[in-house]
């Protein structure tokens, strides 16, 4: 008779290994890694959208977005793409591609070191700049003359196509260059020239000045007359709210997938777990992840490509410090409801504020203790991407209808419907005995004004 090798000649009770051939171990349901917090679709409020469709109407707006220019580079040589141009406020909606290839031409590339000045205060301001790559930031006289920081601009950004409009005027800030920078630069000579040329650009610049000259509140939307703090009778304003004529309209997406179960296992090996219901556990897991992953990164709805350029900041220095904070706290000040970050993001932070020995608290949400910066939690996302340079972006948003904040878009009640906007639809069996499960997911998001979502953008990770 053979002897196991795990049998102990010398033992005196039985062992385990030979114990578990008469006992039913315990057993876990399937675990799956890529499961994450999800904590934006949980923190999202979720608006019926029973058409399939979301319109966002909003007030008539004036103010022509300040949209971010694309480069190509040929070795070390960079020219703006003609039909980029188009970005610029002066030049949005002008489609004559020759003219704008006529104005591409005409920028003149510089380079510049870290520290070097690229427009002076008090200088004429002849000429518009687009930042091609690097970091600038933008300088003015504090309350009592002393610089401060204006704002911090980097690539794609551009300043300032108003001196393009006027003549003899001034550099109202001086622009100083934080990181090397390369820049395309056009003089207004240049530009008058191609004026001279083109009529139909004559045209459309002369429209964009009557444009500029309507009234205006802050935001840019077409003022609302109003009277105050009169006294006698004196004849009121009238006034009437204007809409935009083309509002923006949200489909609802999709993500689905087939899921395939032999009829063999799901005959056999239900027992003690169902192998269907495990199957399509782990598939409804795996389309929740694909559904934050979407309202994060696709470039129709996604957030991070719908953010309003004006609501986008760069980082100061590169990795986020508790001054970038706070600058991204100013771009949604009216009732922020959380940031959302990337973990390695997260970290980042808490080393910089590690650094200037500040303690950030942290607040419950359902029972988890999550870091928060001036009473905002900041939650966590792993689908907000890391490039390859090792940056990343934090936002900000508010959220809800009523608050005219960020919404998520579903329509609950479909048929064969497992959770809102989720369905499981049975397919039939085909001859290889294989079951086919299609899983669908119908969602989208809308921003539902400019100023319920930020951007902190180009935010360095892993400094030392």
């Amino acid at each position: 008779m053979s002897i196991s090798k795990t049998h102990d000649e010398n033992s005196l009770s039985l062992g385990t290994a030979a114990a578990r051939q008469l006992a039913t171990t315990t057993k876990s349901e399937p675990q799956m890694q890529g499961i994450s917090s999800r904590w934006l679709l949980k923190l999202l409020p979720w608006v019926q959208v029973s058409g399939g469709t979301y319109r966002v109407n909003r007030r008539m707006s004036y103010a022509v977005g300040d949209g971010r220019v694309t480069f190509t580079s040929t070795g070390a040589k960079v020219v703006v793409i003609p039909q980029e141009l188009g970005e610029l406020p002066l030049l949005r909606g002008y489609e004559d591609v020759e003219v704008l290839t006529a104005l591409a031409s005409r920028f003149v590339q510089k380079e510049y070191k870290a520290g070097d000045i690229l427009t002076e205060a008090g200088k004429e301001a002849d000429s518009i700049v687009l930042i091609a790559h690097g970091k600038v930031n933008r300088i003015g006289a504090g309350k009592y003359g002393e610089p401060t920081v204006l704002e911090t601009l980097a690539d794609g950004d551009h300043y300032s196509y108003q001196a393009l409009l006027e003549s003899q005027d001034f550099w109202q800030f001086t622009v100083k260059a934080v990181t090397p920078v390369t820049a395309l630069i056009l003089q207004q000579s240049a530009f008058e020239a191609v004026v001279a040329q083109a009529p139909s650009l004559h045209k459309h610049i002369e429209t964009f000045k009557a444009l500029a000259k309507k009234k205006q509140d802050t935001s840019g939307q077409a003022a609302i007359e109003l009277a105050s703090g009169h006294h006698g009778e004196p004849v009121l304003p009238g006034t009437y709210v204007d809409y935009e004529t083309a509002p923006r309209e949200f489909e609802l997406s999709v993500a689905q997938t087939v899921l395939q179960i032999h009829t063999r296992v799901a005959d056999l090996f239900n027992d003690p777990m169902n192998q269907t219901q495990q199957q399509l556990r782990l598939t409804v897991e795996a389309l929740k992840e694909r559904k934050e992953h979407e309202l994060i990164n696709n470039r129709e709805f996604g957030l991070l490509h719908n953010a309003d350029l004006k609501q986008r900041i760069h980082t100061r220095r590169g990795p986020p410090t508790p001054d970038d904070m706070d600058e991204l706290l100013a771009t949604v000040w009216k009732e922020p409801s959380f940031f959302l970050a990337h973990p390695r993001a997260i970290a980042a932070f808490g080393q910089e504020c590690n650094r200037q020995g500040i303690y950030p608290t942290s607040i419950d949400m359902n029972g988890n203790m999550i870091p928060a910066w001036r009473g905002i939690p900041i939650v966590s996302c792993n689908k907000i991407p890391v490039t390859e340079s090792r940056t990343s972006s934090i936002m900000l948003m508010r959220v809800g209808e009523k608050n005219q904040g960020v919404v998520g878009l579903h329509q609950a009640g479909i048929p064969d419907e497992i959770e809102p906007s989720l369905n499981v639809r049975f397919m039939g069996i085909n001859e290889k005995a294989i079951m086919s499960y299609l899983v669908t997911a119908y969602f989208s998001a809308a921003v539902l004004t400019p100023d319920a979502l930020g951007i902190l953008e180009s935010v360095e990770i892993g400094r030392s």
